[in-house]
């Protein structure tokens, strides 16, 4: 009951990160003020938690590397949002996971070392191509599509592939400063508040804190309460175990953009959606497996 306990568990992050794309798209706004609301909600859980968990020592160095992951976190998030803009989350998330994917594995092997087997080797290599063949399926659209929409696809593609890179650079810095997240959070949330305000003043000149940016807020807090919990989640059923789990956050967004958004897609695009889907997290699984 307990193994089963904990992979229930285990499975809140993905829950979290799956809902919080739709709820933030159902909220609406510039992404700009997306953004900003998700900084400020993530601000807010950290200043909670850091009043019940502070670190054992605050350096200079920790408060630096922090703020620099909060302002890769940032850049990493604005970019995921725009991404989904302009694909719509049941095509974009797919590619945002699988890309997230293959940035993180091929920078654990050639950095971290993290495969030294042979059959770490297979099932990773398998892993890969499983999740750019799944990313490659979920862009596929017909032939008929105007080209304003191709286009549209092109940036959006672009978009999450440097959303992507944000993304992994934010989940490496703190494993090669060595540096945990529990002492990280609340100068890595400052670092997402700085970096989200700067990066949606350049985009976007009006004004930056409307209902829209406070809204979203809620989806700041979906956000933190999906990474303190994977945190826990890692504790309690392994890393392997846990990042596995993780993966299937893209299951659910997928599925709420097709039911619950009503993304429209013909019977051929639905069909490699969700092909798509299946390989992205099977190469997920595979990856975490190589974790072990």
């Amino acid at each position: 009951m307990d193994n089963l306990e904990n992979v229930l568990f285990g499975l809140i992050p993905a829950l979290m990160w799956g809902i919080q794309p739709i709820i933030m798209t159902k909220i609406g706004g510039r992404p700009t003020k997306k953004v900003m609301g998700m900084a400020l909600g993530i601000f807010i859980v950290s200043l909670i938690v850091f009043i019940f968990k502070r670190p054992q020592e605050w350096t200079t160095r920790l408060i630096i590397i922090s703020l620099i992951d909060g302002i890769a976190l940032s850049y990493g998030l604005i970019n995921q949002i725009k991404g989904f803009s302009l694909l719509g989350i049941s095509r974009g998330m797919p590619i945002s996971t699988g890309t997230q994917l293959v940035g993180a594995a091929l920078f654990g092997v050639l950095y971290f070392k993290e495969w030294s087997t042979v059959e770490q080797y297979m099932l990773g290599i398998a892993a890969l191509i499983l999740i750019i063949l799944g990313v490659t399926m979920t862009t596929l659209q017909e032939n008929n599509e105007a080209q304003i929409q191709k286009e549209s696809i092109k940036k959006g593609l672009i978009t999450l592939i440097l959303s992507s890179l944000g993304f992994v650079i934010y989940t490496v810095i703190l494993r090669i400063a060595d540096i945990t997240i529990w002492d990280a959070l609340l100068p890595q949330a400052i670092g997402m508040l700085i970096g989200s305000y700067f990066l949606s003043k350049r985009e976007d000149r009006s004004k930056l804190f409307v209902p829209k940016t406070f809204q979203n807020i809620l989806t700041g807090f979906i956000f933190a309460i999906a990474n303190i919990t994977l945190m826990i989640s890692n504790v309690m059923n392994g890393l392997a175990i846990g990042f596995t789990l993780t993966q299937m956050n893209v299951v659910i967004a997928t599925i709420g953009g097709l039911i619950i958004l009503k993304e429209s897609k013909t019977p051929k695009e639905f069909k490699f959606t969700i092909i798509g889907l299946l390989l992205v997290v099977l190469g997920g699984i595979l990856i975490g497996i190589t974790k072990r």
